[in-house]
């Protein structure tokens, strides 16, 4: 199926956060455009200071599929990855980060696994850098911060993959990429807005279970993720808004059933782990 068939029961919305993403968005954009089964593409842009904008315009002039808002402000991913869905209309939602470089029939593919699924399933595709190296974040299990404090192996959240089984289950996927029900993102609340960027993700996948939904990654879907390139000029901002969000994930999933000392070594290795992440970045 091309976008050019794709009828109002079975198309794609690709919504797309950028912030400072000139060097992606336009191959980002042109692959979407070209995907099987994408009738809408929203871009949410949080307050771009580089080409970005004009390059979505260019994008839209060409393309009534395409539409954008422009926020004056940054007010984070979680709150644009929600104006680009309540933006559209389509039934079902994919969330594409403008780093990410989907084939054409990524995005059908990845919806024809979730059709065929019996329930409602949250799905990722198999993400590998340029140099073909996979990224871990796309399976990933819960954190559990208690376990966390006393195991270092315990702090590595990334799932092996799975070669033999084209849709493996795991606890969470990145949000680099995404497909799900519309349906779904309404019965949850979409994603939550008290997260700026990073861990969003993880809150989102495990809320969908919570509502009965499947998480899984299509490992016969493979999408390239240019990692990063709208935080590598503000380190400390990204590292701020990651250990924040790693605490706002903890108060919600985990703190209720850990004690008073359990909470304060959580908050403790949480944030004196903050400027060391900061320095690593700078390093880099």
């Amino acid at each position: 199926m091309t976008h050019a068939s794709a009828t109002t029961t079975d198309g794609i919305a690709a919504v797309v956060v950028s912030y400072n993403s000139a060097s992606t968005i336009d191959d980002c954009l042109t692959r979407l455009r070209a995907a099987d089964g994408v009738t809408e593409i929203r871009i949410v842009d949080n307050n771009s200071q580089d080409a970005t904008v004009a390059l979505v315009q260019r994008h839209a002039s060409a393309d009534a599929r395409v539409r954008f808002i422009a926020n004056p402000d940054n007010p984070g991913f979680s709150v644009a990855c929600n104006q680009g869905a309540a933006a559209s209309d389509a039934p079902w939602l994919a969330f594409v980060n403008p780093d990410c470089l989907p084939d054409a029939d990524a995005l059908a593919r990845l919806r024809a696994h979730a059709a065929a699924h019996d329930g409602p399933v949250l799905l990722g595709g198999d993400l590998v850098d340029e140099a073909g190296v996979r990224d871990g974040a796309a399976r990933r299990r819960d954190p559990d911060f208690g376990a966390m404090l006393r195991s270092a192996a315990a702090r590595q959240l990334d799932v092996p993959v799975d070669e033999a089984t084209p849709l493996q289950d795991v606890d969470a996927i990145s949000g680099a990429l995404m497909l799900m029900p519309r349906a779904l993102f309404r019965r949850i609340g979409g994603f939550d807005s008290g997260y700026r960027l990073h861990a969003e993700d993880l809150d989102l996948c495990r809320r969908a279970r919570m509502a009965g939904a499947t998480v899984r990654v299509a490992n016969d879907v493979r999408v390239v993720h240019v990692r990063g390139v709208s935080s590598r000029s503000r380190p400390v901002f990204v590292e701020w808004h990651k250990h924040r969000g790693l605490w706002r994930y903890f108060r919600r999933f985990e703190a209720p059933r850990r004690s008073l000392p359990e909470r304060g070594a959580v908050w403790a290795a949480i944030w004196l782990r903050f400027p060391l992440a900061v320095l690593r970045q700078l390093r880099r």
